[in-house]
């Protein structure tokens, strides 16, 4: 029988000497271990996809031209160019797939890595850790639509053009999931965060990162309109049923300028309003002082909320925080994963968590994937958490039946038991 090295040859389809199919999605695997890409191989092929595996740079770029691969799993180091160089030649050649790090290096190389490759306009799906489980595999490949073009390509034409998503929105194709938020001292479901989908007539349900990259300024805007009014109606409709829950919703700083934002929420219906919190990312609410101040003291003023989202990825002075009259905080999901494991992550999280207490304002945890965190983000200060590790997206109706039989969070914790964490 051939060993993983003996195999390991630049442009060999490992996983065809397991299948003959050549009518699955494509993935092309870079690294240097043998043993990684064997393992690597045999996942992909279990998730359905046939993969070609490659030592050398220059043998996946030719591979790029001619194939096209929907997903490239690629280390960082493996000589020259190394990894950061190769993700610029691949947005040179304009690749539209999608691409996963494999970890292996210092996690803020991969983090350094991982920001290069969003700028350069690459579709990256973060960093897989080594040994590779197949379930966050899984979870990482899920919901891509694998198979069919891929939705961003900086060469090609888009896959929606401006003309359908004007469509959708007309026909309102553009639908809301809601992904629970729970107080983690007493695990009540206390909240929602409305991601917009696209129920496609043809293809099914398309997740955001599909679409909303194509969306005009005008659109962006008209379709936030629509998602805080979706929002809104099916608030009302849970508040019949006696279900109270703040709703959180994404907004751009171009949205903030929307004059509708604030009728919308003018024009509640009866009964007591929603809180409604507005989620603006670190950088988007620190680019203009003056402007982020002003806009955040009228939301206020008008009975809104505003959430600092993805907190800790940006560069921002902790003054301009100081000056914004904001409610709550949302760790990024980047450092919440590996707070068990990772202590520079914990200090990160710790240090956001007690930030948030001292300002007196809520501290959101985001992308809880393993319940045995939930103790060490209790003992931090955390006061929410949300992430698939709790619930997934669910439409509006699901809402009401995950709130009467939702397990409490601190039910979970006491039976994981507590932890000391990893603070250095």
């Amino acid at each position: 029988m051939m060993g993983a090295s003996t195999l390991f040859e630049s442009g060999i389809p490992l996983m065809d000497i397991l299948s003959h199919e050549d009518t699955r999605a494509l993935a092309v695997i870079l690294d240097e271990d043998p043993d990684v890409v064997a393992i690597l191989s045999l996942q992909l092929h279990v998730l359905g996809m046939q993969s070609r595996c490659y030592r050398h740079a220059d043998a996946l770029l030719e591979e790029i031209i001619e194939c096209q691969p929907q997903l490239v799993v690629m280390g960082l180091e493996f000589g020259d160019p190394d990894g950061i160089a190769l993700l610029r030649l691949l947005a040179k050649q304009g690749y539209g797939g999608w691409v996963l790090l494999l970890g292996g290096v210092e996690r803020k190389i991969s983090r350094i890595a991982e920001q290069v490759g969003h700028t350069l306009g690459l579709q990256m799906l973060g960093s897989l850790d080594k040994p590779m489980r197949m379930a966050e595999l899984r979870q990482r490949l899920e919901g891509l639509h694998l198979g069919r073009k891929p939705a961003v390509s900086p060469e090609d034409d888009p896959f929606f053009s401006a003309d359908e998503l004007d469509q959708a929105l007309e026909l309102r194709e553009l639908t809301v999931h809601y992904q629970p938020q729970f107080e983690l001292t007493t695990g009540r479901l206390s909240g929602v965060e409305a991601l917009v989908r696209w129920a496609h007539p043809q293809i099914g349900l398309i997740g955001p990162a599909s679409f909303l990259p194509m969306l005009t300024a005008a659109q962006g805007r008209r379709l936030t309109c629509h998602v805080l009014q979706q929002a809104l109606a099916d608030a009302e409709a849970w508040a019949r049923t006696g279900l109270s829950l703040s709703l959180s919703v994404n907004v751009t700083a171009d949205d903030l300028m929307e004059s509708q934002l604030l009728a919308l929420t003018r024009h509640r219906g009866p009964g007591e309003p929603p809180l409604v919190v507005l989620e603006i990312t670190e950088t988007a609410a620190m680019d203009d002082e003056l402007l982020g101040s002003e806009i955040a003291a009228r939301l206020h003023l008008n009975g809104m909320e505003v959430s600092v989202d993805d907190f800790g990825v940006g560069f921002s002075s902790l003054s301009r925080l100081q000056m914004l009259p904001i409610s709550e905080l949302k760790i990024d999901r980047s450092f919440v994963r590996h707070v068990q494991q990772d202590s520079q992550d914990a200090a990160i999280v710790e240090a956001v968590a007690l930030l948030g207490r001292r300002l007196g304002i809520r501290v959101v945890a985001e992308g809880v994937e393993e319940l045995d965190c939930l103790p060490t983000l209790a003992r931090f200060g955390c006061t929410h958490v949300q992430g698939f590790g709790l619930s997934r997206p669910v439409p509006a109706e699901s809402i009401p039946a995950l709130a009467a039989n939702q397990s409490s969070i601190r039910a979970r914790i006491a039976a994981i038991g507590t932890s000391d964490g990893i603070t250095p």
